[in-house]
């Protein structure tokens, strides 16, 4: 079913995008041809593919996760832009 120039304005404000009716006529079949692609990979049988991560045979090399050392308060503060004896000053949010 191909979009109306609505329904690209819609998305097109959802993205925080200006298009112009140019470019909405321009970017609506650009956009039927990708929602007419997800379509047919919905109705491809998945049922005995295993999930994958990617489509790549590939093995991830994880480093052992070791206890290291972490900074102390004295460091954290050292290259912060403002501080007290303890804290990391930061302005006000709220009124």
């Amino acid at each position: 079913m191909p979009l109306t120039d609505n329904e690209v304005r819609k998305l097109a404000l959802l993205a925080r995008l200006e298009l112009s009716d140019e470019e909405v006529a321009s970017v609506r079949p650009q956009l039927d041809s990708i929602l007419d692609f997800v379509e047919q990979l919905s109705g491809l049988d998945t049922v005995d593919v295993e999930p994958m991560t990617t489509a790549l045979d590939v093995s991830n090399r994880w480093r052992d996760d070791a206890l290291v050392p972490g900074l102390n308060n004295q460091q954290a503060l050292e290259n912060s832009p403002s501080h007290d004896d303890q804290c990391f000053l930061v302005p006000p949010v709220l009124g």
